[in-house]
């Protein structure tokens, strides 16, 4: 069995734990995925942005297929699991491959106060967003960042980044500046609407 990863392409940042479902429609994907089924084995998603390929990139494993169709497309849910680097991609098949580089976080835990406050915050902007607050309860903490980060319409090239920062203190802080930096503004939006609602002056 081949040591490369099998890589599928995708305007997007997929995070550990995020489920991402995809409609396979392409023949070397198919091909792919269909691979990845028989092997029990894992494919990495990597972001494509103007014709270049994003450096880090994180595995998913197929949790299942929802429909098959008489044309060989699939409709497939799959999930995040881990981050790695590109060291060299390989083009000896239909679909791109890649040596990887398992990442690992350094040392050490974001303190209570860096957790609470992005608990807080993030819970506000799902607020703000008219969405339920994400639950936590069950998150690994040294994940809650990407927890957190995946249903935001944040920006993919922070996404990106935060997807190549090396501890969970270092996530969590870049998390917390975008939150304050979004905030306000969201505020503001939530409050005019309001008053548009309402009879037009403050109450």
């Amino acid at each position: 069995m081949s040591t490369l990863l099998p890589l599928f392409p995708l305007d997007l940042v997929l995070f550990p734990g995020a489920n991402l479902p995809l409609h396979i429609f392409e023949p070397r994907y198919q091909e792919m995925i269909s691979e990845c089924l028989e092997r029990s084995q894992p494919f990495g998603v990597v972001r494509g942005k103007d014709q270049e390929l994003a450096e880090v990139g994180c595995t998913a494993v197929v949790l299942n297929v929802a429909k098959k169709y008489p044309d060989g497309r699939l409709d497939i849910m799959s999930q995040g699991r881990e981050r790695f680097e590109v060291m060299q991609f390989n083009q000896a098949r239909s679909f791109l491959q890649a040596e990887i580089l398992y990442l690992r976080d350094e040392p050490g835990v974001a303190s209570k106060a860096e957790i609470a406050r992005a608990l807080e915050l993030s819970g506000e902007i799902m607020s703000l967003a008219g969405a339920e607050p994400e639950q936590t309860s069950t998150v690994d903490e040294q994940q809650l960042s990407f927890h957190l980060a995946t249903p935001l319409p944040i920006d993919l090239d922070f996404k990106q980044s935060l997807l190549g920062m090396k501890s969970e203190a270092e996530r969590l802080r870049a998390l917390n500046a975008l939150f304050e930096t979004v905030l306000p503004g969201m505020r503001r939006a939530v409050y005019v609407r309001g008053k548009a609602g309402g009879n037009g002056h403050a109450g």
